[in-house]
């Protein structure tokens, strides 16, 4: 360890800088996989633009996940309440089975 405690600690490596490549593939060690990507990639820099949302927007995104979330639960609900007739059904059913089974047996 150093003596001073005051001084940063120096980095243990350089970084090392890699010059863009101009020229075709020279050799294998600086060949890079990208040059021969998907059809229709022309090889040039993709910018990415983002940018603050307005008030309106903002809403417009609140309103889009609101109306997702919505007919989720639309649909959760409607599951669920489509069982509550076949649940009966079942239950007057087995009464009635219930009830006929008892009478035979008399």
């Amino acid at each position: 360890m150093t003596d001073n405690h005051d001084q940063p600690e120096r980095p243990r490596y350089e970084p090392e800088i890699i010059p863009p490549d101009h020229g075709e593939r020279q050799s294998d060690w600086n060949y890079t996989p990208w040059r021969n990507g998907p059809i229709g990639y022309t090889g040039t820099t993709q910018r990415v633009y983002v940018t603050r949302l307005s008030p309106f927007s903002l809403a417009l995104v609140l309103l889009a996940i609101a109306a997702i979330v919505a007919i989720i639960v639309i649909a959760a609900v409607g599951a669920i309440l489509i069982w509550i007739p076949v649940i009966a059904a079942v239950l007057v059913v087995g009464a009635l089975f219930r009830l006929f089974r008892g009478f035979r047996l008399r």
